[in-house]
């Protein structure tokens, strides 16, 4: 006597969104965002599985251009254990995924003078890892100082409304 099969259940589909996994909170902490691009990254296997388990820190990340290719420095993606002997080198620089118009746009941002690219966050777009690159200005002293007095004031302000 044959066996009844059961009815398959179909599969759940993924989640709507955007997935953040790493944020640099000290870019925007240290700089002035200008402006922001969203890139993808060449990777291997192993640094993508090592990204979706949110092991990778952008916090000395930076981005340059050279020779009309972009590039992620000092990025760390940890190594992804399972994979034993074909492992990646965790510092090791990463290939930005970006158009040519996007690269020049980038490519003359940061040879301005006080300016330059740093990654705000990582990110799983469509089960694609997608890089957030900040187009930037570094924040001098007194513009932290001015940032401080602002927010005082708005909390003095709340204080006597309430």
């Amino acid at each position: 006597m044959a066996r009844k099969r059961r009815k398959r259940q179909p599969t759940a589909p993924p989640p709507a969104g955007d997935r953040t996994i790493a944020v640099n909170r000290r870019a925007r902490r240290d700089y002035e965002v200008l402006a922001t691009l969203t890139a993808g990254l060449e990777l291997v296997g192993s640094e993508v599985k090592s990204i979706r388990n949110g092991a990778v820190s952008l916090a000395q990340g930076f981005v340059t251009v050279e020779a009309g290719e972009a590039w992620l420095h000092g990025a760390h993606v940890a190594r992804y254990k399972p994979a034993a002997d074909a492992n990646h080198d965790p510092d090791r620089p990463r290939r930005l995924l970006l158009h040519r118009g996007e690269i020049a746009q980038l490519a003359s941002h940061v040879t301005a003078k006080g300016r330059t690219a740093v990654p705000l966050r990582l990110l799983l777009h469509r089960g694609w890892v997608k890089l957030e690159i900040g187009l930037v200005r570094g924040l001098r002293r007194f513009d932290h100082r001015e940032r401080l007095r602002a927010r005082e004031a708005a909390r003095e302000i709340a204080r006597y409304v309430r």
